[in-house]
């Protein structure tokens, strides 16, 4: 063992380090010894006041764990596989009131903590290693990732949670332990990255970015990285996070169109140039409408889900609309929208029964009546059975 075995003995008994360096790895036997000695350097540098080195080991079975240790690590074998997984077993296993961590395969510099380390002294919740505001030596990213994945993928983290980082999954990067733990993160994949950054965006954290070198890795194996699968599973994890840009922007906006339309359709065809928009459009407008209703309930109901099994925090907006809303008013509103669309489609069908039931095509005044009552039926059934759905979301049965 070299003579950083005796820092982390130190640091096990008695008092708590102040920073636990986590290197989260998989078969890095290439390049887990200059890690750790550079996490040595690093933390004494930035005169941490006790710090630890934990490997979370992630099923490695080239003997990574084994250098790591003889390097003065703590290695902690995490069974189950998955880059969150790995991370979150040894945040919980570190003893540091702050943590920074960084992948094991030589890409990240463990030598210069220090901006790290200083901001988080500072208050600061989470702090996010940069590679596009920093460098980015040759080979070390695919131009693919560069220009395309990384860049998208931080643009739609910044417009869906406003977090204001410009490089959203650096995988280097420093936090507060307790306030990290409060976040009850849970994904066990890549995603974990994303997870961090929206649940700290969503809880009022404070987040700062270190611009920061990024270096081709050292190892001689494939990346265990899936640009492609790893890229999606990032982006569904934002929307899922997001049921307002999933469901309701969107529910709104085809809402807004397929009413619009079918408002103006209604009463006869409309005319715009050599352009005549009649019965066909009609029915497309109110199709549009019934798929922008449905999009709203499913972002309410989703919304209300998330921030009830605590994946999201509460709206408060959301919150007191359910204070006010009862079962008796959504039923009401429902059956009265139901009725009045059933009574339209009655009226309809006794004006075509007037006709001797003929081709309701060459009844156009007849056929829309019954577009339009159709539409209001299904929208008083959407709001009378979404009702029951929402009151299950509510104090009461919440105390129960």
């Amino acid at each position: 063992m070299s003579d950083y075995g005796e820092v982390i003995q130190q640091n096990n008994v008695g008092q708590a380090p102040e920073l636990s360096i986590l290197i989260p790895c998989l078969n890095e036997a290439e390049t887990i010894r200059a890690c750790v000695r550079g996490a040595h350097e690093g933390a004494k540098s930035a005169g941490a006041s006790g710090y630890e080195i934990v490997i979370a080991d992630n099923g490695s079975t080239d003997g990574t764990g084994r250098i790591a240790n003889e390097e003065g690590a703590l290695v902690v074998p995490v069974p189950e596989r998955g880059y969150g997984a790995a991370l979150l077993a040894g945040i919980h296993a570190a003893q540091g009131r702050f943590v920074i961590m960084g992948d094991g395969d030589g890409s990240y510099d463990f030598s210069r903590l220090q901006p790290f380390l200083d901001l988080l002294r500072s208050g600061i919740s989470l702090v996010m290693g940069t590679r596009l505001r920093g460098e980015i030596k040759k080979g070390a990213m695919p131009w693919l990732n560069r220009r395309l994945g990384n860049p998208l993928l931080t643009f739609v983290g910044n417009l869906l949670f406003r977090a204001g980082i410009s490089d959203f999954h650096c995988g280097m990067r420093g936090f507060e332990r307790q306030a990290i733990i409060d976040l009850n993160l849970a994904t066990k994949g890549m995603e974990f990255a994303s997870e961090m950054v929206i649940k700290a965006r969503l809880a009022g954290l404070k987040l700062a970015e270190v611009p920061m070198v990024y270096s081709p890795d050292g190892r001689t194996r494939p990346p265990h990285l899936r640009p492609w699968r790893d890229g999606w599973r990032h982006l569904r994890f934002m929307l899922l996070f997001s049921p307002r840009w999933l469901f309701v922007y969107p529910g709104l906006i085809l809402s807004g169109i397929g009413g619009t339309a079918a408002a103006l359709l209604i009463p006869g065809p409309v005319r715009m140039g050599r352009l005549t928009f009649d019965i066909h459009s009609l029915i497309g407008a109110v199709t549009v409408l019934i798929v922008g209703s449905v999009l709203l309930f499913l972002g309410l109901i989703a919304r209300l889900y998330a921030s009830r099994v605590k994946l999201l925090p509460p709206s408060p907006r959301l919150e007191d609309f359910l204070e006010r809303f009862s079962l008796e008013l959504g039923l009401s509103l429902g059956l009265l929208l139901a009725v009045a669309g059933f009574s339209l489609y009655g009226y309809g069908l006794i004006l075509w029964g007037q006709r001797a039931f003929g081709p309701i095509v060459e009844y156009q005044e007849t056929l829309r009546v019954v577009i339009a009552g159709t539409a209001l039926a299904i929208l008083g059934l959407e709001v009378f059975f979404a009702s029951f759905v929402l009151t299950l979301f509510g104090r009461e049965w919440q105390i129960r």
